[in-house]
């Protein structure tokens, strides 16, 4: 099973509302690589959900309910969303200078590819994150 990081800007969207709402279409998604990603989530995977921003931190636990499907408020048949809900915040949020101090993550889209708004997590650095958070 994959393991994902989603970026959001919380004056957009915040963990906070997640947990608010209880379930959330995950749209905004328009860089081709991120698409890609986006494509490949499945139901039942585990998110961690990143503030970008000021805060720059792994914030909360999420996972997928619904997979992949075009974008209904979109006009581009490429563009599509997700369904998520959260699982629960992270005790400790992990800052992204943690994660770029962290061998684990050297390689990793998130330190390499910035911008990019869907992430996957390989299992090693899903568990190191775990552990950065406090379990």
């Amino acid at each position: 099973m994959a393991h994902w990081l989603l970026k959001t800007e919380p004056s957009s969207y915040s963990f906070d509302m997640l947990e608010k709402d209880g379930r959330a279409v995950w749209d905004g998604v328009t860089n081709p690589v991120a698409l890609r990603n986006l494509r490949e989530v499945q139901v039942g995977e585990e998110i961690v959900l990143y503030h970008t921003g000021e805060e720059r931190a792994a914030v909360g636990w999420a996972q997928v309910v619904r997979a992949a499907y075009p974008d209904p408020k979109a006009k581009d048949s490429k563009l599509v969303v997700i369904d998520i809900a959260p699982r629960g915040r992270l005790k400790n949020p992990v800052s992204l200078a943690t994660l770029k101090a962290d061998p684990g993550f050297g390689m990793s889209p998130l330190i390499r590819q910035g911008r990019l708004s869907v992430v996957p997590l390989t299992d090693e650095q899903w568990a190191q994150l775990k552990r950065l958070a406090g379990g």
